[in-house]
């Protein structure tokens, strides 16, 4: 028999359906060829002990923006920072927010290209709508361009989306959105948040330039998101679209999700590690700033019931890149958002299996396999079995680290978790059977674009038809 080209030896291993298992890993042109025993005779070309170690399907962050303007990534450090920072945290693929009032056909190949020639791991996109054309090419993106999934703001009414250069947008303009991706097997990924009701409350609140988080949270409460999410998630039962709900903060827009969920399967729901491990009391000032805001302690309890107890789908970091000289500022100045791809994983482990009890599997649902599913990459990606992308993260559960700006590679340098403690540590990150983080260093680019034709309720039925990875 011809060798492996890579076996990994005596670790425990993450397998769909049994959780951790005592077996052993081995790799064939990219793809995993074989489990076995660990005392199964099998040659490889390298074999690599992970005793002690976990062998998880590498995380897939679903929810990444790139580039100092949020825009598409443009420099070779949009790519080649980001996916580094990705990798060191056990990241193999990230999906990519592009965002533009210009035509995506313009854009997208250069930015495609330069990923593929800088990227530390695979990738693929979304498109932010933001324009009547937009919504006429949802069609012909997911199509021709392999991008299925299409982010709308319902916050961007009148001029509030103008220092993104966004066009405002209404109900009729969510409306078609929902209606085109329902025709095109695609998905809506709505940043909900009523924007008319937060306007009603800036005027009533009076911007103190000492004011810290909670003030940020005072001006865009649960209920504004809240009613946000209950909107997309009706309309997008009424035209049949999948739609996906991007960072969920609280309990109210928990509740208003599941209300709709309840009658209307195809609603899907995202949260991110800030809002499980921050909130208002976390001291951060102006750099914890996001939209929507950071929330309470019960809001943070509510979101990891959601997550134990599966009602959340999916965990993204929505990771942004801006260098924190646009964080050190008054809190009305700052720009929102801070980077987190590389500490999801981590963080996740730590928080959720080590202090909360989460079996692992149920987080590698979170961060590999129902990402996988719902945005077209399954059965390639999201789970260790044979056939698929030989894509791993390498956790030592023994060995803590400590969140460091320093560590993080990303551009942004700095990490609202600095000084955290995460129970475990990320040894190794392997891409299609390639180390693109070998013993904590980051290795050479090695990613490449991953064309996505559906998302949503067509990738779930799509997936499910797909027995052997192709």
């Amino acid at each position: 028999m011809k060798p492996y080209d890579l076996r990994l030896h005596d670790g425990r291993v993450v397998l769909p359906g049994t959780g951790l298992s005592e077996v052993d890993v081995c790799v064939r042109d990219g793809k995993i060829a074989a489990i076995c025993a660990p005392s199964d005779e099998l040659p490889a070309a390298e074999t690599v002990d992970v005793t002690g170690r976990w062998v998880l399907p590498g995380a897939i962050d679903a929810h990444v923006h790139l580039g100092q303007d949020l825009s598409v990534p443009k420099t070779v450090e949009d790519a080649a920072l980001e996916t580094a920072s990705a990798a060191a945290g056990g990241v193999t693929t990230m999906l990519a927010y592009l965002m533009s009032p210009q035509p995506y056909d313009e854009l997208f190949p250069a930015a495609r290209d330069l990923m593929a020639e800088h990227a530390h791991t695979d990738f693929g996109f979304h498109f932010c709508v933001v324009t009547p054309e937009h919504i006429e090419n949802i069609g012909h993106y997911a199509r021709d361009l392999g991008v299925s999934s299409f982010k709308v703001f319902t916050n961007f009414r009148g001029n509030e989306g103008a220092y993104l250069n966004l066009p405002g947008n209404d109900d009729s303009f969510l409306f078609d959105a929902l209606q085109a991706a329902a025709d095109s097997g695609a998905m809506i990924a709505q940043h909900a948040e009523n924007i008319e009701l937060v306007w009603r409350l800036r005027e009533r609140l009076s911007k103190d330039p000492d004011a810290g988080l909670d003030a940020w949270h005072a001006v865009r409460p649960p209920y504004v998101e809240a009613e946000a999410e209950g909107r997309v998630a009706y309309l997008a039962s009424v035209v049949g679209a999948s739609s996906y709900a991007v960072h969920v903060t609280s309990r109210e827009a928990l509740s208003a999700l599941e209300r709709q969920r309840a009658e209307y399967p195809d609603v899907f729901v995202e949260t991110c590690p800030h809002y499980l491990t921050l909130g208002i009391d976390s001291g951060l000032g102006s750099r914890g700033k996001v939209n929507p805001p950071l929330r309470t302690r019960d809001d943070r309890e509510a979101l990891w019931e959601a997550v134990a107890d599966g009602r959340v789908d999916v965990i993204g970091s929505d990771h942004v890149p801006r260098h924190f000289s646009a964080k050190d500022k008054d809190l009305w100045s700052a720009s929102a958002g801070f980077p987190g791809t590389g500490t999801l994983l981590p963080l996740l482990l730590s928080e959720g299996h080590f202090n909360r009890g989460i079996p692992v599997e149920r987080l590698v649902d979170l961060t590999a396999t129902r990402p996988a599913q719902l945005f077209g990459l399954w059965p390639r990606k999201g789970a260790i079995r044979i056939g698929a992308d030989a894509d791993f993260a390498v956790v030592d559960p023994n060995r803590p680290s400590t969140v460091a700006a320093a560590t993080q590679h990303s551009g942004a340098a700095y990490s609202v978790w600095e000084g955290w403690e995460s129970k475990v540590s990320v040894q190794h990150t392997i891409l299609g059977g390639e180390f693109t983080v070998r013993d904590g260093a980051v290795q050479g680019p090695r990613g490449q674009f991953l064309a996505r034709r559906n998302s949503g309720r067509a990738a779930l039925a799509f997936g499910a038809k797909k027995e052997v990875p192709a």
